[in-house]
């Protein structure tokens, strides 16, 4: 009982729960699509923050360094539902859209929140040195792994030549697709071997007694974060918190279903270009928690700023770049998953992203890098962060897609013969 107590009083974002039972209902009453929609959003708000909380308190019980996988894991548990539920809706080119943004937001947005609040009092704050060492080739080769498919298909001029029948203008081939297919299967299959080894280097790198441990030479802050789950008492017994992980999971996909299934009439409604709603929009569902804690936070601190009587708490010395492993994760683990989801299920989805986001993929990419270079961050990387991501919304929003990658992907189906009739359609369209 008194692990429930603490679960319902762990964050102020738990009086979102009402909005649980009010979107249910408006899927159950069919209310229209933009109420399913908003009510959907604002109930998945408090069931991610339950997610964190709950990988939060397991770290007291398996240590910080698994108990980090176990978090940046259920931290990700709502995109990648959201990626799963679009797979099984054939929402295949809104899938695509939905990975970079999910990635560039995890990249840009999310840490640059962080960087940005957590520096205003504090010349600069430290990362990791030995995640951030290891970071920076996963993301690079978390990006390439795009680039290939993408400058494979550019070569092929743009996959007409690599077919011995002359199919009409704008459209591919069956030979192509089942090229790209097989070209992706691999390539998922290679990239999750990567992120399993990136995961074991860091579990248990080589030296004597080095597994389990904080580096010497990484930041004091963390040493006390490790110390705090060695010696710390959780708030909520394992058990419970199993159980109650196991049941917001299950909530939140039910909720996220539904909220996929509202999509389309909203963003039609709204005269929104699918690539925009999958790179802005729809990502934004997954940092709604921590998107409100943030405004929340700075709210007080300009509070504080402007309010000389409160003396403010000291500022924290450790940067908050969570969400980089969260982008590194999606795109080396969830990503190749769904790929391989899509085969399992004999449906047409392969790495062949549109150019436009495998541009943008290159840019957060390389800015994040030269962002953590150093180890450190401040306040003005982190606004530089959030206004390449402000860049990006803005391009994104007047951009209409690749039809030829559009027709990569056919009409989903459960064949290559019928994605290739889907193919010729919308070509047809085109």
């Amino acid at each position: 009982m008194n692990s429930l107590k603490m679960i319902m009083l762990s964050h102020w974002l738990n009086a979102f729960f009402i909005f649980i039972p009010l979107a249910w209902v408006a899927h159950f009453v069919h209310w229209p699509n933009r109420a399913q929609f908003v009510l959907a959003f604002l109930a998945i708000i408090p069931l991610e923050r339950l997610l964190e909380y709950g990988g939060e308190q397991m770290c007291f019980y398996v240590g910080k360094d698994f108990g980090d996988l176990i978090l940046i894991t259920l931290n990700n548990t709502v995109e990648a539902t959201l990626g799963i539920i679009l797979l099984t809706k054939c929402e295949l080119r809104l899938l695509q859209s939905t990975i970079v943004g999910v990635v560039i937001l995890h990249l840009l947005l999310i840490p640059g929140t962080a960087f940005l609040t957590g520096g205003a009092r504090i010349t600069s704050q430290d990362l990791n040195p030995h995640i951030t060492e290891l970071n920076h080739v996963l993301l690079t080769i978390g990006v390439l792994s795009l680039l290939l498919p993408a400058a494979f298909f550019s070569a092929l001029d743009r996959g007409v030549a690599v077919s011995a029948e002359a199919p009409a203008a704008g459209t591919v081939s069956n030979e192509t697709r089942e090229i790209f297919l097989q070209m992706s299967r691999g390539i998922a299959i290679i990239l999750l071997l990567i992120y399993v080894a990136s995961r074991i280097y860091l579990h248990n790198p080589p030296g004597d007694d080095n597994a389990m441990k904080v580096r010497p030479d990484a930041p004091k802050a963390l040493h006390e974060e490790e110390k705090e789950y060695l010696e710390g008492d959780p708030e909520v017994n394992q058990y419970v918190c199993l159980l109650m992980l196991t049941i917001v999971i299950a909530i939140m996909a039910a909720t996220a279903e539904w909220l996929v299934e509202s999509i389309e009439e909203v963003r039609e409604q709204g005269r929104i270009n699918e690539e925009w709603f999958g790179l802005v929009l729809l990502p934004i569902v997954s940092w709604s928690a921590d998107g409100a804690v943030s405004i929340v936070f700075f709210a007080g601190y300009l509070w504080r700023l402007f309010s000389p009587n409160i003396d403010p708490p000291p500022p924290a010395t450790l940067a908050k770049a969570r969400a980089i492993d969260l982008s590194i994760q999606f795109s080396l683990f969830w990503m190749p998953f769904l790929v391989l989801l899509a085969w399992w299920t004999d449906r047409t989805f392969n790495l062949l992203f549109d150019m436009f986001e495998v541009a943008i993929l290159l840019g957060a990419c390389f800015l994040v890098n030269y962002v953590t270079a150093d180890a450190k961050t401040n306040w003005a990387e982190g606004f530089v962060m959030i206004s390449f991501y402000a860049m990006v919304a803005l391009c994104a929003w007047f951009y209409t897609g690749q039809p030829e990658v559009h027709d990569m992907l056919g009409n989903c189906g459960h064949s290559l013969e019928a994605a290739a009739e889907g193919a010729a359609e919308v070509g047809a369209a085109h």
